[in-house]
């Protein structure tokens, strides 16, 4: 890498964005952080502004009027809020990157002008392609720019594939570790607090992805992302449970090789990989220790327990609006349960309920995918207060 890449993190008070703060330590001789955006707090994005002496900084939703926050941070760095916010530090004309880290949609339009701007995306957030897959990553083609996964499953699939032709991929085995509840019996699934549901056993994660770590709606919803991301059918994506998390994810050949990519459980792999792509730099973290046990196990996934991931599949397989569906369902289900207005089963019946009664469409444009999303939110939210 000739320069400094200059980074910016949308989502960087997050546990994406705390990661790629400490790579970004780490590696300061090939990364700088020009500019940061996170949602309402305050004190840790003046913490990162001061650090990193940030050029310019976005809350989303500022928790006092805009034009008080300016006394929250460094006198040299730039303050924007709202939607416009994010877009304009997706699009800062010194950054090359952005990593894209926000949870559910609101990163759609600033990740679609940070494309239209030219600058490489290192996406966490899986809901971008679930929604507008089939716009974005003909954008990233028409505008020669590179959209680097850094999911760790995704990204684990991206390492596998390098260098090998679409046509010789038989298909690629999505690994998940099956949350929580792997193997708690179904009948005690319907009592299970929120509290508890976003407890995760392997990763550090927000309390969104853990709780839908849980269902196994995350893994339909990168089910769905990795339909985009590697121009694959339906039928090329299998999901596996994995319960060590160890294994991110394998790719099998057609020759019958399957090749996969290991580390421990931890996103600072996937996101230095990224970061610093196609160079490898010294890791943060320690790696695997083969001088001690390890033990690796696989099993399919029941579907009876998991019944999100079924819907997620046939989301998938209805395509146009249908995944757009069933993320903006998903999300409100989630949010209604950790409100504790509905149970934990009920997340798929909401998930489920919303996809029979909104009618799968053909979307000509990035508008009527969020015309759909908007509606699909009404109609789950209706089921959840009835």
């Amino acid at each position: 890498m000739p320069s400094k890449r200059r980074i910016a993190i949308l989502g960087a008070t997050g546990s994406i964005g705390q990661n790629a703060l400490r790579v970004i330590r780490a590696h300061s001789d090939q990364l700088e952080l020009v500019a940061a955006a996170g949602g309402s707090r305050i004190a840790p994005l003046a913490a990162i502004a001061q650090e990193f002496q940030l050029r310019q900084v976005g809350v989303f939703e500022p928790p006092i009027p805009p034009g008080e926050l300016h006394g929250s941070f460094p006198a040299q760095t730039q303050v924007v809020t709202g939607m416009q916010g994010l877009i304009e530090i997706a699009t800062h004309p010194d950054v090359d990157m952005v990593l894209i880290a926000v949870v559910g949609t609101t990163a759609l339009l600033p990740c679609i002008e940070a494309i239209r701007a030219k600058k490489d995306i290192a996406l966490a957030s899986k809901e971008i392609l679930v929604m507008a897959g089939e716009f974005i990553m003909p954008m990233v083609r028409e505008h020669g720019v590179q959209l680097l996964p850094t999911d760790s499953e995704h990204n684990a699939i991206f390492q596998c594939l390098r260098d090998e032709p679409l046509r010789t991929v038989e298909k690629v085995l999505l690994t998940a570790s099956g949350g929580r509840y792997l193997n708690t019996p179904v009948e005690q699934l319907a009592s299970i607090p929120a509290e508890e549901a976003v407890l995760h056993p392997n990763w550090s994660m927000g309390q969104k992805i853990s709780i839908d770590s849980s269902t196994m709606a995350n893994k339909g919803l990168e089910v769905i992302e990795a339909r985009w991301l590697f121009g694959l059918q339906p039928e090329q994506i299998e999901v596996v449970i994995h319960p060590q998390s160890i294994v991110h994810s394998m790719v099998q050949f057609r020759d019958g090789s399957l090749i996969a990519q290991l580390s421990p459980p931890n996103m600072s792999f996937a996101i230095q990989h990224c970061l610093l792509y196609p160079e490898r730099a010294c890791g943060i973290d320690a790696t695997l220790d083969f001088s001690q046990c390890l033990t690796l196990e696989f099993q399919p996934p029941d579907q009876d327990r998991f019944p999100c991931l079924r819907l997620a599949f046939d989301a998938l397989r209805l395509g146009h609006t249908a995944p757009a569906i069933f993320n903006a369902a998903n999300e409100i289900a989630v949010s209604a349960f950790v409100e504790k207005r509905i149970g934990f089963l009920d997340i798929p019946r909401v998930i489920e309920f919303t996809l029979e009664n909104l009618p799968i469409l053909k979307p000509a444009n990035i508008e009527t995918i969020i015309e759909t999303d908007q509606e699909a939110r009404r109609i789950s939210h209706q089921w959840t207060v009835s």
